[in-house]
């Protein structure tokens, strides 16, 4: 049965994202130990989301997020804004001058390159998006009023505080009492959860979550780790999940949490930091379709490579309908993604369906 999305017409967003969007300081070719210059971006997991679907695809998407009132923030407004995220629905907290009380996160990545794996280092302690709690958002007007076609958040920002999951919550109770379809990307970041009850109260928040959630998104570790499925022949060395494995684990998925409509995976084999082998999997009534499997890919900068497959998939579902197409969609551009620098998309939609169709990297003039 396909999902019952809401039209366009009556909506003023296609996309909504909910969660924190940092400033990635990147030292391009070197190391963040030696850098003397870094490249400023814009990311957040679920950010870069309602960014990829209104940058590459021409969708209209906003961000739920919040930031302190200063340089800091004012550079993320700048960046946000370029790439056509509407953030009317931001919250902006006053800065005491040190960041005790609040600020905005950091994120140090160096890319990585053949045996040296890509590396981050997180600033992210007391920002204001981490503060957010029950009540500062009025999704009732968001969802309500003024209309949104799918809303898109996950366990990043869920591992934040002891508040957010329940801004995620009160969030998705009230885009599924509106009608809009939700989706989430379970995204398991074992420091993020480390000081914060570790993979036990991970699972206790994306389990209490996942009843609200439409189409659930993660590899074999997030489905493991955040929702405690077990599935055999997955082990501690995460290595890649023969076909069948990943049918066991979305039976056991569904019938945890019936509600999925739809379940999708990346599949991602580390050769070395610049060499992947990627593709993806999409479920939905029953059948799992695959996406063409790319051995073998080039990988200039591996970060948002998730969060495109994400936003691709999206894109698919909203204007076909249709969860064959919708995962080729989200694995042509999360490959495309992952050929640039920064978290966020460069690609174009025709750069992206010509590489459905079986484009070859011949130069174009």
């Amino acid at each position: 049965m396909p999902m019952q999305i809401k039209p366009a017409s009556e909506c003023q967003f296609d996309i909504l994202s909910l969660g924190e969007v940092m400033l990635r300081l990147d030292p391009g070719e070197g190391r963040v130990r030696t850098a003397r210059n870094f490249e400023v971006w814009e990311g957040g997991g679920e950010y870069n989301v309602a960014r990829g679907l209104r940058r590459c695809f021409g969708l209209r998407g906003a961000v739920v997020s919040a930031f302190a009132k200063n340089d800091v923030g004012y550079l993320l407004e700048n960046l946000i804004l370029t790439g056509g995220v509407d953030m009317s629905h931001c919250k902006w907290m006053d800065f005491d001058g040190v960041g005790r009380a609040t600020r905005n996160g950091l994120n140090f990545t160096e890319r990585g390159f053949g045996i040296r794996a890509a590396l981050g280092t997180i600033d992210r302690g007391h920002t204001a998006a981490s503060q957010l709690k029950k009540g500062d958002i009025d999704w009732d007007h968001i969802f309500g009023e003024l209309g949104v076609r799918w809303f898109h958040t996950g366990g990043i920002y869920a591992a934040l505080s002891t508040t957010t999951p329940d801004v995620i919550a009160e969030a998705l109770q009230s885009a599924k009492k509106h009608g809009t379809i939700t989706s989430y990307d379970l995204n398991f970041r074992s420091s993020l959860w480390k000081e914060f009850g570790g993979k036990e109260n991970c699972q206790k928040v994306n389990r209490s979550l996942a009843p609200y959630v439409d189409v659930m998104i993660g590899n074999e570790e997030d489905f493991t780790a955040c929702l405690g499925l077990h599935v055999e022949g997955l082990d501690d060395q995460m290595k890649e999940l023969p076909i069948e494995g990943y049918k066991k684990m979305i039976a056991q998925a569904t019938s945890q949490f019936p509600n999925f409509q739809a379940i999708a995976t990346t599949l991602r084999t580390v050769k070395t930091a610049t060499i992947n082998s990627w593709g993806a999997l999409c479920w939905q009534d029953g059948q799992l379709n695959q996406a063409t499997h790319r051995e073998d890919l080039e990988i200039f900068d591996r970060v948002g490579g998730g969060d495109s497959f994400a936003s691709g998939l999206i894109y698919g579902f909203l204007t076909t309908g249709d969860a064959h197409k919708a995962v080729e969609y989200g694995a042509a551009h999360g490959a495309l993604a992952m050929t640039t620098a920064g978290d966020t998309t460069m690609a174009r939609l025709e750069e992206v369906e010509a590489l459905m169709a079986g484009d070859s990297a011949r130069v174009k003039r």
